[in-house]
């Protein structure tokens, strides 16, 4: 073969390669919520998507696919093509059910690889007025002195006020009822209502019941108290240290996704997370944004299932 024909086959070559290889992204992305429309997760992505929508030139879906407890969603996510144009939002209730269950098949670090930490949000220990406790230490002399009769109000078994509440017990020696609720929210009515004594709330829901005396806030999950509500205590603070939790959110995609993509979306989506009026709804919601590389965002996942990992173990709960 001649030096003329062999430049001209590695050209043809070349063009071909060129050829099957697209631009990131090259069509719309799809982020998959594993919740219905209107909730705190859909919000925290509808704040974002427009944003994304413009750094990268291609339409930004908001998909929501809520049910079974999340694994609707996930399912449907691990199986997408591995491209980058599926993106899972992950929340602190998949890596728990990833503790209940297992075996099943779409993890957090395992089918579904991290890209980027969005938020983390503490949660509010609030009581009924009506509960003869001013303080986290009243609260658990109340509840030792009535043992079962206090209650609190969880998501269900395996929702992350169940372990907050369970924990809480194991912390305090005492013997607080679980009244299980179908959702996370559902069971504010019955708070303002008097028939549920205690719940573990997101503060962007109680702010105003707890600045209005509807509520008493007796302590936060988070290791600072929150500017939203500067004088309720941390749980620290109120006598229960080491007891922390938080509701955190963040974007994954299919195992298998190629590292640039995963870069690249690394990259706006944080610069989303920067832009000012999305910092300052975040810290008005009483969370805040995170940010930071996918490696961190897996370790970050590893300790939080270390952590609930021992939680359900000490407690006794079972999937149900």
């Amino acid at each position: 073969m001649t030096l003329k024909r062999f430049a001209a086959c590695i050209a043809v070559v070349l063009t071909s390669s060129l050829g099957h290889a697209q631009p990131f992204p090259s069509k719309p992305i799809r982020i998959i919520v594993p919740t219905i429309a209107g909730s705190a997760p859909d919000v925290r992505v509808r704040q974002i998507a427009p944003k994304l929508n413009e750094a990268v030139g291609q339409p930004v879906i908001v998909d929501n696919r809520p049910g079974a407890n999340g694994t609707i969603a996930t399912q449907l996510a691990a199986r997408a093509q591995p491209d980058g144009h599926t993106v899972f939002f992950g929340l602190v209730n998949n890596a728990i059910n990833d503790l209940l269950d297992p075996n099943f098949c779409c993890q957090l670090n395992r089918e579904l690889v991290p890209v980027v930490h969005f938020t983390l949000t503490p949660l509010v220990m609030v009581i009924h007025p009506g509960v003869q406790a001013n303080t986290l230490q009243g609260y658990i002399r109340l509840a030792k002195a009535r043992p079962g009769t206090v209650t609190y109000a969880s998501a269900g078994p395996g929702s992350i006020t169940q372990l907050i509440g369970e924990w809480i017990k194991l912390k305090s020696g005492t013997n607080v009822l679980d009244v299980p609720y179908k959702s996370v929210g559902a069971e504010l009515p019955d708070l303002l209502g008097g028939q549920i004594m205690t719940a573990y709330l997101n503060p962007i829901v109680i702010i105003a019941h707890v600045k209005s005396g509807k509520l008493r806030g007796l302590a936060v999950t988070g290791p600072v108290r929150i500017a939203v509500l500067p004088d309720i205590p941390t749980m620290a603070e109120g006598g229960l240290p080491g007891v922390e939790a938080s509701v955190w959110n963040g974007f994954f995609v299919p195992s298998g996704t190629p590292k640039p993509i995963i870069e690249t979306l690394n990259q706006e989506l944080s610069r989303t997370f920067n832009a000012p009026d999305v910092r300052e709804q975040v810290a008005a919601s009483g969370s805040e944004v995170v940010g930071g590389r996918p490696e961190q965002f897996a370790g970050f996942i590893r300790q939080e299932i270390a952590k609930w990992g021992k939680v359900i173990k000490d407690a006794g709960i079972k999937p149900q």
